[in-house]
């Protein structure tokens, strides 16, 4: 008898459609789910404790054996409202960053753009998501996920790194995706995970569910419900296509040139992805 299979997940208003079968339907019957944050499920997946996690795309450069779900992706074709980079000072002026350690896609990012497009000289320092103490100590801080939304913008200056990337590639940025360690493909038995994952979320996006998602998230992150839904439909890109490919791969690419990334692995699915043009 084959072992129920370990999902990493992360407990973020972004993935709520991604999970919506795990949760709201019979696909959580079938796994074992945990939630952490993103750099956490990148530890799970490394050490072993899970075998599918939503893992940073930074992390997939650094832990072998993972296979990509096609077609599932948490990126941005525009601004993202969730990676933001809050400063007391131009950006340009920048010399101290505070770096969330919840995050890998988002910290090697902020590396890329400063040593790519800036000129490097910066310092950064990782610490937790208390942008208080962040910017008491440093010129900005890095701020991902739930806590970015709850910025209060009209304090700071903020800079949505998904915007910049785009605006300085003309390429979509992609943050995380499906992952699964090989080793862990002899236990699925006869589960088909591209189709379980992608059909969640699909579900997850549908019109009805997004409302859902939007009465439960909103109150909690203190956003209106159309603000939660405007989040969901118009800044994340929950595919990855053809597109959003070409800029993951241009990520590996000056993520290995600025020394932000250990390297640019080949992308392997775990089936050959379909691309679109969407």
């Amino acid at each position: 008898m084959t072992r129920r299979l370990r999902i990493s997940a992360i407990s973020y208003l972004n993935t709520a459609p991604l999970l919506w079968n795990f949760e709201h339907a019979t696909a959580g019957s079938q796994f074992d789910i945990a939630y952490t944050i993103p750099s956490g499920c990148a530890a799970a997946l490394a050490e072993g404790t899970a075998d599918i996690g939503i893992i940073p795309a930074a992390a997939y450069s650094s832990i072998p054996g993972l296979v990509i779900l096609p077609d599932i992706a948490i990126a941005a074709r525009r601004t993202v409202r969730s990676i933001l980079l809050v400063s007391k000072v131009p950006l340009e002026q920048v010399r101290s960053v505070a770096l969330d350690t919840s995050s890998l896609t988002s910290v090697a990012l902020t590396k890329v753009i400063f040593k790519k497009w800036m000129g490097g000289g910066r310092t950064f320092t990782s610490m937790p998501p208390d942008l208080d103490l962040m910017l008491a100590k440093h010129d900005a801080g890095l701020v991902i996920g739930d806590p970015a939304l709850q910025v209060d913008r009209r304090r700071y200056l903020t800079f949505d790194l998904a915007e910049e990337w785009v605006r300085l590639t003309g390429k979509p940025c992609v943050f995380a995706f499906w992952a699964v360690r090989e080793t862990a493909l002899v236990d699925a038995g006869g589960l088909d995970l591209t189709r379980i994952f992608q059909r969640s979320r699909d579900n997850g996006l549908t019109p009805e569910h997004v409302d859902l998602i939007a009465r439960s998230w909103g109150p909690r992150l203190q956003m209106s419900g159309d603000d939660v839904k405007s989040y969901l439909t118009e800044n994340i890109e929950y595919h990855l296509d053809s597109e959003t490919l070409d800029g993951l791969l241009l990520f590996y690419q000056y993520g290995l040139e600025c020394g932000a990334l250990p390297g640019a692995p080949p992308v392997r699915f775990h089936e050959q992805p379909r691309l679109v043009n969407r």
